[in-house]
């Protein structure tokens, strides 16, 4: 493999493990002040990450208010006000905000990440998500959220919709031709006119063609559709995947599927990581452990009953979860919980615990060791990167830029400065 072939590119998020904001010098009120997300974008951008990545939900979780009051995810900043922000304390960390196809419409939606794009001088991603929280459909005038099958197909040609309206200009429509008068070519301004199953669109953008032309596309999907949709529309797919087998099995699935779909740009995969560093693998595990600990039991089992789509309060915490029907929440995330129990045979309190934990890949250990363990995903053909969510803020991403970024720089595996002028380029899309 080559140097270059080797670069990882990484992306930072904000903890979400349900203890984070009680860990002892964790900031609780981390994810809703401008001023501490602004130096989390800054210290990322220190470190040399491709990009920040925000996740986003449209309602409150599905559990009872003495529950949500218990943890930190109740409230949030708007991912898509909080990126343009954020571009001007930044130069070059690619912006990623999550927003909902089922719950957006084309047009606005295209118009703020134009926007964003080009406030940013070309850093604007978006991570397409349907909406796997029932709640978000009262937000919006439902009586109940839209079938899985159905927000798939929605957002599908939402992408198509997306693509037309970013392709309104032509890269040199705007002439500013001062002497004759003429702002832009109108031969070069093209109107989409859509007409389809979900939407009719005419445009064209009243927003000038994005630097990138369009924001770099994220996707997380792990159901039949969701690897679907990825495969067709999304440069970046977001992975859940727990060992290097199965891994290297979705990354393959994912690179035959772009194929099938006549796509000519080789997706880059990013598994999630939970990050827990330490100066030995003993001490990493008392901090993964007293993270864990901090996680209330009625917070955990809410937390669970989400996650299955299926409420398991009336169960015995002590005993082995039952057969769990089908929902309309997020069907690969359901899956993942119900094959960690089987696997693992843990009870339902023990599962609750881990899911509130983060029950995806987790890398617990020393810098050393946790710079051994990416290269070997890297090498492997399993990951092309990973999408780090620290153990707690501020001090987790602090850790992780001091003791762990100096030894990837000297692997050859992530870069010492940036040399591309978009996302898109640092990327190597």
């Amino acid at each position: 493999m080559k140097q270059a072939d080797k670069q990882l590119i990484l992306l930072g998020m904000p903890s979400i493990h349900a203890g984070a904001w009680r860990y002892p010098g964790a900031e609780p009120g981390f994810h809703s002040s401008f001023a501490h997300m602004a130096w989390f974008a800054r210290m990322l951008e220190q470190a040399r990450f491709d990009g920040l990545f925000l996740p986003d939900t449209l309602a409150m979780r599905a559990a009872p208010l003495e529950v949500l009051a218990r943890g930190h995810s109740a409230v949030t900043l708007d991912p898509l006000t909080l990126l343009p922000a954020l571009a001007a304390v930044t130069e070059h960390l690619g912006l990623i905000g999550t927003a909902s196809t089922t719950y957006n419409e084309p047009y606005m939606l295209a118009r703020r990440l134009a926007s964003l794009d080009l406030i940013s001088a070309g850093r604007a991603g978006w991570n397409l998500v349907t909406s796997s929280n029932p709640n978000e459909a009262a937000n919006f005038g439902a009586e109940q959220h839209m079938e899985h099958a159905e927000r798939y197909r929605r957002a599908r040609e939402f992408v198509d919709v997306m693509d037309g309206l970013w392709g309104s200009w032509e890269h040199d429509a705007f002439t500013h031709d001062v002497e004759n008068g003429v702002y832009f070519d109108a031969a070069k301004l093209h109107v989409l006119d859509h007409q389809g199953a979900h939407f009719a669109v005419k445009g064209p953008l009243n927003i000038a063609r994005p630097p990138q032309g369009r924001p770099v596309i994220v996707q997380a999907g792990a159901s039949e559709a969701g690897r679907q949709i990825a495969a067709e529309t999304a440069e970046l797919v977001f992975t859940y995947q727990t060992d290097l087998i199965s891994a290297r099995q979705f990354h393959a699935d994912m690179q035959s599927r772009a194929t099938a779909a006549h796509r000519t740009q080789r997706l880059k995969i990013i598994p999630a990581v939970f990050m827990v560093l330490g100066d030995s693998l003993a001490q990493a595990q008392e901090k993964r452990a007293a993270l864990d600990l901090l996680v209330d039991a009625p917070s955990s089992l809410a937390t669970l009953s989400i996650a299955l789509g299926h409420d398991i309060s009336g169960y015995d915490p002590a005993g082995q979860l039952p057969p769990i029907p089908d929902s309309n929440a997020s069907k690969s995330g359901r899956d993942r919980v119900v094959q960690l129990a089987r696997r693992e045979q843990l009870s339902i309190a023990a599962l609750a615990r881990r899911i509130c934990g983060y029950q995806g890949l987790e890398m617990v250990g020393t810098a050393s060791m946790v710079a051994e363990q990416m290269e070997l995903w890297l090498d492997a053909g399993a990951a092309d990167g990973f999408n780090v969510m620290f153990s707690h803020l501020p001090g987790g991403v602090t850790e992780f830029a001091e003791q762990v970024v100096p030894l990837l720089q000297a692997r050859g595996l992530l870069r010492q400065e940036y040399r591309g002028a978009t996302f898109r380029d640092n990327l190597g899309l």
